[in-house]
């Protein structure tokens, strides 16, 4: 069975909520104290991906902690780099955006698709969750590229990644664009336009914020995360269709499962 939620509008507003919230959290516990940060971020990381794991379809609070965790891990994991090691994000967004198309590389050599329809399996669910992670940190260095490094203040990176993300709900909405490719694109853009958002409302007015703190945002960005996943739990609307989920079943040939994908 599917171990992923339908892609519908549900699915994008907890997925922007979930990138603004590892965010602020992770900002949150690392100005407090940094092993501790770095503890609830690895445990938690772990924990979520292993109750993941252990289900034998898409069960929507299951997969949300885990986006949820991956969120804050991949944020600390690119901030870790940045600020412990002094490499500029000049240098770790195209380091991580390396790491991303290696993983989708690796992915598509093994399984000959990267719908979001075709998790069905183990192995493809631990491909899954690799390219999730790579893409929160490489969306996390990407946006503090533009909003900090570039200067460009965070409700401007807001405005530069709305238009970027519009590019492929267009591509696909109006001239065919591959919707795995449009999927992907915008997934990935989701965390620079979710987590600039979210420091644009917790940042001080010094750095261009509105100045809520990132304990403020983080709880309240929680308490809306906890209600929308109690909703798809309870309707269950982002319960993909079997017949759907039929058309990119494994099977051998990588053509049949981007021509089942198109259809």
């Amino acid at each position: 069975m599917t171990k992923v939620p339908e892609i519908a509008v549900i699915f994008w507003v907890l997925k922007l909520l979930t990138t603004g919230m590892g965010e602020s959290m992770s900002d949150f516990l690392g100005q407090h104290s940094v092993p501790i940060a770095a503890a609830i971020g690895i445990f938690g990381l772990w924990f979520a991906i292993w109750l993941q794991m252990r289900q034998r379809e898409y069960r929507a609070p299951f997969y949300w902690f885990a986006v949820m965790m991956v969120a804050i891990f991949g944020t600390m994991a690119a901030d870790g780099i940045h600020d412990g090691a002094s490499i500029p994000y000049a240098v770790t967004t195209p380091l991580f955006a390396l790491v991303t198309a290696a993983v989708f590389w690796r992915w598509y050599r093994s399984e000959g698709t990267l719908s979001i329809h075709s998790i069905t399996t183990r192995r493809r669910e631990g491909y899954y969750w690799a390219a999730v992670l790579a893409t929160f940190a490489l969306g996390t260095a990407a946006g503090d590229l533009t909003a900090i490094q570039l200067k460009t203040g965070f409700f401007d990176s807001v405005l530069l990644f709305a238009a970027i993300i519009a590019i492929p709900a267009v591509g696909w909405w109006r001239f065919n664009m591959n919707p795995i490719v449009a999927f992907w694109f915008a997934y990935i853009v989701t965390r620079p336009l979710g987590a600039s958002f979210a420091d644009w409302f917790s940042k001080p007015g010094a750095q261009s914020g509105l100045g809520l703190g990132d304990g403020t945002v983080s709880g309240l960005a929680l308490l809306v995360f906890i209600a929308l996943v109690g909703y798809v739990t309870i309707t269950k609307c982002d319960i993909q269709s079997e017949v759907r989920v039929a058309h990119v079943a494994p099977q051998s040939s990588p053509g049949l499962v981007l021509d089942a994908e198109l259809e």
